[in-house]
């Protein structure tokens, strides 16, 4: 199997983006995926969600896409889950500024993970919730997309947004990248909002839409604060459940003779 590289991205913030990086890479591991994320936030959720100190980094990845020691020497292993994670934290804004003059800078993080792409079967870059040159090493690398959004309507309108980025960005930079598939996160069943909303998504993207839902889950909402995958943290919890199942759906969807899911 070859490595599958998956940016999960955004632009509107609060849409459950970094809880599905997280609990997919400990559902994937638990299926017995080698799993990598690569935290591009300069926020560091995915890492501390990791169970892994940001603010004690030796490396991190700013390092890493600096040029200065590559991916095997800055990751680390989470504190549960079976997963690796290539850190970051504050130091990761600064990168944009010291990249801007650099020839190739939009490829930094592609060409450092070539060192370990034979190592893992699927690597998650967490995208920060903005269009900046981090994102764009994360789009970059990547050969798809992930989107979490909530069921609301502003994020309808930055859907459209990401959609127009994304051509751009396969116009200009990488030609490959796809639309893998919209992820419905933090749904209330409850709201005729949420529900019109998933209806036009699945109207307009059709089988792009994950079938898997993931509910708005007091357990997945505490569980980075333990330094764990909500999987780890309670994994009988309706949020645990729903990652395990879009865990499923994913390799189904990636690991199967599929054509190309381009939109």
């Amino acid at each position: 199997m070859t490595c599958r590289v998956i940016a999960v991205a955004n632009q509107k913030g609060g849409v459950g983006k970094t809880t599905t990086v997280v609990n997919l890479a400990a559902g994937l591991a638990e299926m017995g995926r080698r799993v990598l994320i690569v935290d591009l936030d300069p926020q560091g959720n995915a890492t501390m969600g990791s169970g892994i100190a940001k603010g004690s980094l030796a490396t991190s990845v700013y390092q890493v896409l600096l040029g200065d020691v590559g991916v095997a020497e800055a990751r680390q292993p989470a504190k549960e889950g079976g997963y690796h994670v290539l850190p970051a934290n504050r130091d990761v804004g600064g990168a944009e500024l010291e990249l801007v003059h650099e020839l190739a800078r939009e490829a930094r993080l592609k060409n450092a993970l070539g060192e370990v792409l034979g190592e893992y079967d699927y690597i998650f870059v967490d995208c920060p919730p903005s269009l900046n040159l981090l994102t764009l090493n994360g789009l970059v690398a990547a050969e798809s997309v992930l989107i979490p959004m909530v069921c609301e309507y502003y994020a309808l309108e930055g859907l459209s947004d990401l959609v127009t980025t994304l051509r751009k960005v396969r116009v200009a930079v990488n030609p490959k990248i796809e639309i893998l598939g919209l992820l419905r996160t933090m749904f209330d069943a409850r709201s005729n909002l949420s529900q019109q909303v998933s209806q036009q998504l699945a109207r307009h993207f059709g089988d792009k839409v994950f079938d898997t839902v993931i509910p708005r889950n007091v357990r997945l909402a505490e569980a980075p604060s333990h330094g764990l995958p909500g999987l780890i943290y309670d994994r009988n919890s309706r949020g645990a459940q729903a990652y395990l199942t879009l865990a499923a759906e994913l390799t189904a969807r990636l690991e199967s003779a599929t054509p190309s899911l381009s939109h």
